[in-house]
């Protein structure tokens, strides 16, 4: 029986409602997102070996996390934080925000949306993290912004 374990990202925990195929809330928990709480919540996860992980924002906030589901050979589908805002709406009558409630519908959007985004590994993440001056170190022979200004005016 496959699994769905919906999470809701921050950047410092993330909150997670695993649910079956019949909706029933089987496990749910909030952990860091750092290496000890990430390997907590895996370790929960484990214990349903048939599951998939729906992630809320794979391309903002939840994209760390979501990428290390995938470099640990997790299947994650990306869940639109509009979608999942919708099941909230529907399922509990009110736009009230909480994590576990928000965990809980992007576990539901996933499992009752069939068109979903796979996400992939993304290369660049890998190398950006290994080397994380690339971002700020500028291409050999290009100048600062603005420098040479003073010479123009």
């Amino acid at each position: 029986m496959t699994v769905i374990i919906g999470m809701d990202p921050h950047k410092r925990s993330a909150t997670i409602d695993i649910i079956d195929q019949s909706a029933t809330i089987l496990a749910t928990g909030r952990y860091g997102t750092d290496a000890a709480g990430y390997g907590e919540m895996v370790t929960t996860a484990k214990q349903f070996p048939d599951r998939v992980w729906a992630v809320e924002g794979c391309n903002g906030v939840g994209r760390h996390l979501a990428h290390r589901l995938i470099h640990d050979g997790e299947t994650v589908i990306d869940v639109p934080a509009k979608l999942s805002a919708q099941v909230r709406f529907f399922a509990t009558g009110n736009g009230r925000k909480t994590d576990p409630v928000d965990a809980q519908s992007v576990a539901l959007a996933a499992m009752r949306s069939t068109n979903l985004r796979r996400v992939r590994a993304d290369r660049g993440q890998g190398s950006l993290h290994r080397h994380p001056r690339n971002r700020t170190r500028q291409p050999r022979g290009s100048r600062a912004v603005g420098a040479g200004r003073a010479a123009e005016t």
